[in-house]
Formats: C-alpha cells, structure tokens, sequence
C-alpha cells in the first residue's frame, strides 16, 4: 500500500478540513485528478492526485479535521508490504512498539479523536442510537472516559435545547485565534478622537487610515513588531504589512495588504479591491492571508464607536475605527459642528509600554487630522 499525506497546503497551515470527498474507494483516478476538497484557516484548496491507481481507502469524514502530513489517501499497490509515501513515511510497527499512535479520522489533536479513544463499543452504540455527537460531549469517568451517564445527560439536554452544532471551517479557526489571544496577549486599549471635519464627502475613509497607520509605525515602530511570548523574543519589522478585517457571512477574514508604506494610494485601493473580491469568491491564496504586521478593524462601516479589537500573536498592536459621527467641535474661539471619527487602539503590553502606544495613537490622530 501506498499513503498520499495532506500535503504542505501554504503558509505553515497546520490543518485542514475535509469539505466534500469526489472519490470512492475502489475507484481508479488519475494523476492530477481532484481528490477531495478541503478548507484551511482561510480558503477553501482543491487537492489533486499524486499519481494514477486505485483508492484503497480514505482517511476521514466529511467534516473530520487532518493535520499537514498526516495520511489523505491509501492506494492500491503490487506490493503488500511497501510501506513508502507518496510525501513522507509512515512509521512501521516495530518503530511505534506495537502501540497505534495514528488514528484514522481526524486530527489527532481533535476533541473527537480524544473521545473515540475513550470510548467502548458499547458506548459508541448508545451514542449513535441517541444520536449524540461524541465530540460534543465531555467524558466524567475514568481518565476522561465516557460513560452512560454522559450521555444520558447530554440526551436530556439536546432533547430540552437541542443538539449542538459543532463549529467548523473559518468560525472554527476563528474560535481558535481568539482562544490563542486571550491565552497569549496582555491587551491594554486606549481609545481618542479624530476631527475630520475638513475631510471632503467623497474621501477614501479607508486609505486615511491605511496612511495614518503606516506613518504611526514609523514614528513608534515597535507596534510594528511580532512578539514570541514563550522564548521572549521581539522581530521588528521594516516593512508594514496590514491585516485588513474582512466580515462575511462565513466568519471574519483578514487578508494582507503588503507594504503600505512604500505604495501609491491608487496602488494600494486596487491591491485592498482584489482582495476583498477573492475574500468575496473563497478564491484568495492562503499566502494572502498570513504574515500581518499589524491589523486595521473598520467596524464602525457598520455600527460601534469605540471598541477592544483582539491582538491576535505574534502581532502587537490592532487599530479600530468606529462610527463617523458629527458632533460639537472647537476651533480657536469658536463653537462648531464637526465630523469625529473615532479611534481605538489595542496592544500587547508586554512589549510596548504605555507611552509607546500613547505617542502611536496622538502620530496616528495627527496624520487624521492635519491630511
């Protein structure tokens, strides 16, 4: 037999889920021939066949997390006993000692290959006749073992509640960051206004900001910077890459805007367009969604003044804009109605210090306000 592992889908992605399977078992495909479609953190990838054979056997469900380099496809071989890869090598009984340390399915890192390790046939049975999750339920007995009493409680909750749905693809990913943020990240948010009051009707709000960010990080760059909290270690960037916040019905998405301080206004609006268009069509590259230095919320297109954006690491700093609203300014000696455009500002305070982001925030405001 010979095993195609889920190859190395861009970026350093971990894993995938399984969308939808366009083989069978038994079937002869050929090379190059679409096997399966799965979704990453951020976009949906179509994996070809390695070679021309026949599907001996697929690991995993529709629905089933699979890590980069874990087996995708068993084929057909003349040798029984070839245990090559077509990416990598599966290790041999005598190198695991006899234990199965791979599981078929899912990733092993999944909360349901976790229980289908800690449960009996017995178990699995009830399960399937309740029609319970095991993935959804959390196991009281025995090092973390299922038993009938869990399951009859998670019974009587779904019959009260209803069962609950498990998250998957991007809001899935989504939990995860947001997780791994609060888990990672000492936020502190300092929140000002900008008086944009001689700001023309038909002003590109969104490449103000883009050009007020990218002269804020030059004036303070260590906002600019990714941040290994586990060996204390800072990467200064020299370039500004921008996660730009994209809300769709699937989840949030934030593609990168690359090098926005070295690009004209009219370069960086038709490269921001492009994006937000594949976003739109589930066709933006992985690539275009990794590597932000920093990251922009435009929150208030759609409602919200002020706000506590999440720093998602290695980053440090995110910046929201909330609702432009008018109200009363001062100008010399003189009462007026003028136009605010409210700003926040999060960063991770065990790499800048209060002062850092205050001088970030008034460059910031400045650049708003004198442009």
């Amino acid at each position: 037999m010979k095993y195609f592992k889920l190859p190395d889908l861009g970026e350093g992605l971990p894993e995938a889920e399984i969308l939808e399977w366009h083989v069978n078992v038994g079937d002869q495909v050929a090379e190059d021939q679409l096997l399966v479609s799965v979704e990453t953190a951020k976009a949906v990838i179509e994996v070809p066949s390695p070679q021309s054979g026949v599907i001996a056997h697929l690991f995993g469900e529709e629905g089933d997390s699979i890590h980069t380099g874990e087996p995708l496809v068993e084929f057909l071989t003349d040798d029984d006993d070839d245990s090559g890869t077509v990416v990598g090598q599966l290790a041999t009984a005598a190198e695991t000692s006899g234990e199965d340390h791979f599981i078929i399915g899912a990733s092993p890192s999944t909360r349901a290959h976790r229980q289908q390790q800690a449960t009996t046939p017995a178990i699995r049975a009830l399960a399937k006749r309740l029609n319970i999750d095991l993935s959804t339920v959390q196991g009281t007995g025995k090092s973390g073992n299922i038993t009938t009493a869990d399951l009859e409680q998670t019974a009587r909750i779904n019959t009260r509640f209803g069962a609950p749905e498990r998250i998957k693809g991007v809001r899935k990913q989504m939990a995860v960051n947001m997780t791994l943020a609060k888990a990672d990240i000492v936020p502190v948010s300092l929140f000002e206004d900008a008086n944009i009051t001689h700001w023309p009707n038909n002003t590109d709000i969104t490449m103000r900001l883009i050009q007020g960010i990218a002269m804020a990080c030059k004036e303070v760059p260590i906002l600019n910077s990714w941040f290994d909290g586990q060996n204390i270690t800072l990467r200064q960037h020299d370039h500004i890459d921008l996660g730009v916040a994209v809300d769709t019905e699937k989840g949030l998405f934030v593609p990168v805007l690359r090098n926005i301080g070295q690009r004209e206004n009219a370069d960086l609006r038709d490269g921001l367009d492009r994006l937000r268009a594949d976003v739109a069509q589930r066709t933006i590259p992985p690539a275009e969604l990794q590597g932000a230095t920093i990251t922009l919320s435009n929150f208030g297109t759609m409602a919200g003044r002020y706000a506590t954006p999440i720093v998602v690491p290695p980053q440090v700093a995110i910046i929201g804009a909330g609702v432009i609203r008018q109200a009363p300014v001062v100008s010399g000696d003189k009462l007026a109605i003028g136009r605010i455009l409210p700003i926040s500002l999060t960063f991770d305070h065990r790499v800048a210090t209060g002062g850092e982001a205050a001088r970030f925030l008034a460059t910031f405001i400045r650049a708003l306000e004198d442009s």
